[in-house]
């Protein structure tokens, strides 16, 4: 890649921002390669069919009979067919019936083991009081294997029209604590400490109202307490929905063929930045903060991260049909829109994508955070890789993960070591939004299989086969998808909540011998308890790996807050550094591999 790429690529940018200025006065939605059907997705056009040796869509298709056995699906068998996602009707004649929900990853009983939480969507007769709304899940992890949900019991049902779920300990007791955002209003659900929660997100001021999407918990201004960035997606009425046909004309169209309208044509909602004052209360600093999104974006997926190393998180959005952003935190409590000049705001082709979920890690081992952006189905999942001083490049084609995503339409995502070589690799839920697409010859299907790409020593990904009678091989509609070690075995397994349907369960079966350690951050009295914004690095093996502690970034869903790191055969670990919220930095040494670990600020020694 020329030297100049970087300075070519923010002089097309900003030139790409003036022309969507222009473009969206014009006609709303409008910026990009080309002009939008009304009410529509933004996609990369219309590509050819792709399909495999039986002619099956490869969205549905593509397995082989043999071949590395990743992951199996395996939750019926722990328990999770008792619990089923609801949302809308069976039509999705609306976009509030079609966007799914989201998973969150949290130990809430403090026992060492990850339990699962699933967000339910609703019904309007739910709505309204004519049908028992759909009850969101809380699985407790009963360490053998399977899972009880315990959702009514702990007062964390919801109850509303649920979309996303992120997990932190905001008042920093040393219990996670939940915010679940809805089509409506939204939850905070504190931690009772016995099992139980309380919802408290009247008297926080978090309820907000109309269409929150996926939160993100981060310490902006660095005073040790975990403030909440809620994205906003569409404002929707469900008394006067958006007809996608009036007097036999299709005013919502995909392919030519009418659908749900949306997210183009339809009015945005503002992103909210809630600042944490202490005291269980929030206060609304979005547009002090300058991230109130006066634009409108449809905004689906955040999160707070140090994206430029200055200690300081950073903040992303990732916008549905709409350009993404990318803020820089100043440090004074304010942040810096450099969506554009960063190259975060498009694709290579100057084009911005329909995003729904951003995997973050650093790909290469070289202490820089890249991200990853799933996109709508007859375009590619861009791979930003970060450049260093918050400047981006899209290296997806070169990477190898570009040309496969085309026909499949991502939502969740993750970079996961999952065969724990120290290489992190790429796992992605996918599913269409219309149920039409079954109907036709396009190449693609309204369940569509998971993607699994290895990382290979940080200079290619390889789509992993999917292997029949796998996880990998199975269709799911896709949408939350969440990381986590659920076993304690040291492998990394994935959930994905399943729109209308069940949870996947994908445990991670692989065959590999490497050694793992994982690593549970305890704050100091000045960091947030839960250490979110704390980097690691860790030596072993010859590299140098980087983790970050977030809460968000995959669609509607959050991981296990534990790092994870693969070793590869190395039974040692050379250092761990540990850069703090509150700035400070230590290292630490282990004895020994395979094991999970707590470390907690001021026990080490002062870098």
């Amino acid at each position: 890649m020329p030297a100049c790429r970087p300075t070519l690529y923010r002089l097309f940018s900003l030139r790409s921002m003036a022309v969507a200025a222009l473009c969206s006065t014009l006609l709303p939605g409008m910026a990009g390669a080309q002009a939008p059907q009304m009410g529509g997705v933004n996609t990369g056009g219309v590509h050819q069919a792709v399909l495999d040796a039986e002619h099956r869509p490869i969205t549905a298709g593509g397995f082989v009979k043999s071949g590395p056995i990743v992951f199996e699906d395996v939750a019926q068998k722990a328990g999770l067919y008792t619990w089923k996602h609801t949302m809308g009707t069976a039509q999705k004649k609306y976009i509030i019936d079609t966007n799914g929900s989201g998973v969150g990853l949290i130990d809430y009983n403090n026992d060492g083991w990850l339990d699962i939480y699933l967000v339910n969507g609703s019904t309007e007769d739910a709505l309204t009081g004519k049908a028992t709304p759909p009850h969101a899940a809380l699985f407790r992890n009963n360490h053998d294997g399977t899972f009880t949900d315990v959702a009514e019991q702990a007062g964390v049902t919801n109850d509303r029209w649920g979309v996303g779920v992120a997990i932190a300990d905001y008042d920093n007791d040393g219990w996670p604590d939940i915010f679940v955002s809805n089509f409506g209003k939204n939850r905070l659900y504190h931690n009772n400490h016995d099992g139980t929660f309380t919802d408290v997100a009247e008297k926080a001021g978090v309820q907000l109202g109309n269409w929150s999407a996926g939160a993100t918990w981060g310490d902006y201004d660095g005073d040790g307490r975990l403030d909440l960035f809620v994205p906003g997606y569409v404002h929707f009425d469900l008394a006067h929905p958006p007809a996608s046909s009036s007097q036999g004309t299709m005013l919502c169209q995909f392919r030519g063929m009418e659908v749900m309208c949306g997210p183009r044509g339809l009015k945005g909602e503002a992103d909210h930045l809630f600042h944490n004052n202490g005291d269980g209360t929030f206060t609304d600093v979005s547009e002090k903060a300058g991230v109130s999104d006066k634009s409108l974006y449809y905004g689906l997926a955040s999160l707070f991260i140090d994206v430029n190393g200055d200690g300081k998180p950073d903040l992303l959005v990732a916008d549905d049909s709409t350009p993404n952003y990318l803020y820089i935190n100043k440090g004074n409590g304010t942040f810096e829109d450099d969506s554009y000049a960063s190259g975060y705001a498009l694709n290579e082709n100057g084009r911005e994508t329909a995003s729904m979920g951003i995997a973050y890690g650093d790909y290469r081992n070289n202490g820089l955070v890249d991200f990853y952006n799933t996109t709508f189905s007859d375009d590619y999942n861009p791979l930003y890789r970060d450049d260093g001083d918050a400047n981006f490049t899209d290296v997806s084609y070169q990477m190898g993960v570009a040309e496969p995503t085309i026909p499949f339409l991502g939502w969740g995502d993750a970079f996961l070591d999952y065969d724990n070589d120290g290489w992190k690799d790429l796992v992605i839920a996918n599913g269409h939004v219309y149920p039409e697409v079954d109907k036709t010859n396009w190449g693609t299907t309204f369940a569509q299989r998971p993607l699994l790409f290895r990382n290979i020593d940080g200079k290619k990904f390889a789509e992993v086969p999917a292997v029949e009678g796998t996880g990998l091989a199975k269709t799911y509609v896709g949408r939350g998808l969440a990381v986590g070690d659920l076993f304690n075995d040291g492998r990394l397994d994935v959930v994905i909540n399943v729109l209308d349907g069940h949870p996947a369960l994908l445990r991670n079966v692989s065959n590999d011998k490497h050694h793992w350690v994982e690593l549970k951050l305890v704050g100091g009295p000045k960091s947030p308890r839960d250490a979110i914004g704390a980097t690691v690095y860790l030596t072993a093996n010859g590299m140098r790996q980087r983790e970050d502690v977030v809460s968000g970034g995959s669609y509607a869903s959050t991981n296990d807050p534990r790092l994870h790191f693969g070793l590869g055969d190395a039974t040692k670990i050379d250092l761990i550094e540990i850069h703090w919220p509150d700035g400070s930095k230590e290292k630490f040494t282990l004895d020994k591999v395979d094991q999970i670990v707590t470390l907690t600020e001021g026990k080490g020694a002062k870098l």
